[in-house]
């Protein structure tokens, strides 16, 4: 083959597994270049098959991993430029870690892979590659962003996810690439079969009429308040009657939604708060992303304030974003050792809520849902033991910079309506906000870095699918059986 004589020097290769995981970055937002990333892991694939040794073979996985992940999560930079003194050195150490720890996982699929006979390795490499990428999105709390599957979002396999989630679309990507590697001219036909079988039943699920939607109109709320300035007390009164006016204007909603933290008091600390935002509401509820405390414990919540100015529904985040939002151990070092600096409970970091909860808002608007940030981006944070009828992400991406973090952040959320087979509304602080239907469809939005507000109407919710009943139990058999029809074709031992 080409690709191995360009490569039989060891460093070539690494060198060459570097490029396929940057192709293999180009399928992931904003790009959305999958016939792009496709050849990429194809070729990476191939080069870690065709590695002389074990080692080698999981150095060239690491290499296309760190490549893939630098670029993908290169937005990972942007919260240390907030504050560019004091943080910005830190950036660049972010990156690295970031890519290089991500990498690891992929490192580790090389290796299992070498464990496979030579003329099944490519197969190997498949299957473990989509095993470390579903228990990336577990392993230290988890963090699948930019998952193999990822590529497909916006195009028709992207349906799948309804039967087998983002990890029964990361197997099947990897095992489509891997038949050509494999069975050369009729497994690159046994591949594109398998995706064409993909699309044919995601253009046929898009095809299929919707239920009649419940005719609720919901505002979405994007007051686009810049991060740097957003807890600047200085400017909470305005950032606080932006929100209030661009709830009172236009026509009455059933109900507004403001994003992720975006009122800039504490619920519990601010007498007449709810009275005001009630009163912006003109008879409708106003779903509000804002911090509430008990003694020196802090949330991260959602509150959905009623007409009479009471809270008629309320949320706390649960998945907490390591080192962002809390320190890990940060509350066992204070109870064995008195360490204060790091405990959520002595106020440093917010605490985690009780788990995933569905509101119930009454008659017309039902039940929702709700999520926080990057709540979205685990498909196992969506299972509760009620089944919603929509689902309300509210969020702050100014985190995230303005070029590909928000971007990949609005294409997850898409995989979870497919996944459920609900609407997904998102309400972003300085987008994207948008709505999305129960098939992964944008069907409105309000662009980034746009202050404003969309009112939107509900889209209809379908039955449940597949995934949202048996969760990622069919890939974990599928992984099983592949597993051991490849225990049986270990070749022999490589270095």
């Amino acid at each position: 083959m080409v690709l191995s004589s360009l490569s039989d020097r060891p460093g070539r290769r690494l060198v060459l597994g570097g490029a396929t995981g940057l192709a293999l970055a180009l399928g992931q937002a904003p790009f959305g270049l999958w016939w792009v990333a496709l050849p990429g892991l194809v070729a990476l694939t191939a080069l870690v098959a065709t590695a002389p040794t074990r080692r080698t073979a999981a150095l060239t996985a690491l290499c296309g991993g760190a490549a893939h992940f630098a670029l993908a999560l290169s937005w990972i930079v942007e919260p240390f430029l907030i504050d560019i003194a004091r943080h910005g050195w830190m950036a660049p150490f972010a990156l690295l870690l970031m890519a290089v720890g991500l990498a690891l996982f992929w490192m580790a699929a090389g290796w299992l892979s070498g464990l496979v006979a030579a003329p099944r390795r490519a197969i190997g490499f498949a299957v473990a590659l989509a095993a470390v990428e579903l228990a990336r999105g577990y392993v230290l709390t988890g963090f699948p962003w930019a998952l193999v599957g990822h590529i497909w979002v916006g195009a028709w396999p992207a349906q799948v996810a309804a039967l087998a989630g983002p990890s029964g679309l990361t197997l099947m990507t990897t095992l489509a690439a891997a038949l050509p590697v494999t069975l050369r001219w009729r497994g690159l036909a046994a591949g594109g079969a398998i995706l064409g079988a993909a699309a044919a039943f995601g253009a046929w699920r898009l095809a299929q009429p919707d239920p009649a939607a419940p005719g609720v109109t919901l505002r979405l709320v994007q007051p686009n308040a810049e991060q740097k300035l957003k807890w600047d007390p200085d400017m909470a009164a305005a950032h606080f009657a932006r929100l209030l006016a661009l709830t009172r204007d236009g026509p009455r909603p059933d109900l507004t939604i403001w994003p992720e933290t975006s009122v800039p008091y504490l619920l519990d600390r601010s007498p007449g708060l709810l009275d005001e935002i009630a009163a912006a509401g003109r008879g409708a509820p106003v779903a509000i992303g804002i911090q509430r405390s008990e003694g020196w414990r802090f949330w991260n919540s959602l509150a959905v304030v009623a007409p009479d100015a009471t809270i008629a529904g309320l949320y706390d985040k649960h998945h907490l974003a390591p080192f962002g939002e809390y320190v890990p151990m940060g509350d066992t070092l204070f109870a064995l050792f008195g360490v204060r600096a790091f405990a959520a409970q002595e106020g440093y970091g917010y605490s985690a809520g009780s788990g995933p909860a569905v509101l119930d808002l009454g008659p017309g608007l039902g039940r929702v849902l709700p999520l926080i940030c990057y709540e979205a981006v685990f498909p196992q944070d969506l299972r509760t033991d009620t089944r919603a009828e929509w689902i309300l992400q509210i969020t702050n991406d100014a985190w995230f910079g303005t070029f590909s973090g928000p971007y990949q952040h609005l294409a997850q959320t898409r995989l979870r309506a497919i996944e459920q087979g609900m609407p997904l509304v998102r309400v972003a602080n300085t987008g994207v906000s948008a709505l999305i239907d129960a098939k992964g469809r944008v069907m409105a939005d309000l662009p980034l870095g746009a202050a404003g507000y969309k009112d939107v109407a509900l889209p209809a919710t379908l039955p449940p699918t597949p995934f949202s009943q048996k969760g990622e139990l069919p890939v974990l058999f599928i992984l099983a059986v592949l597993c051991g029809f490849l225990a049986l074709s270990r070749g022999p031992r490589r270095a």
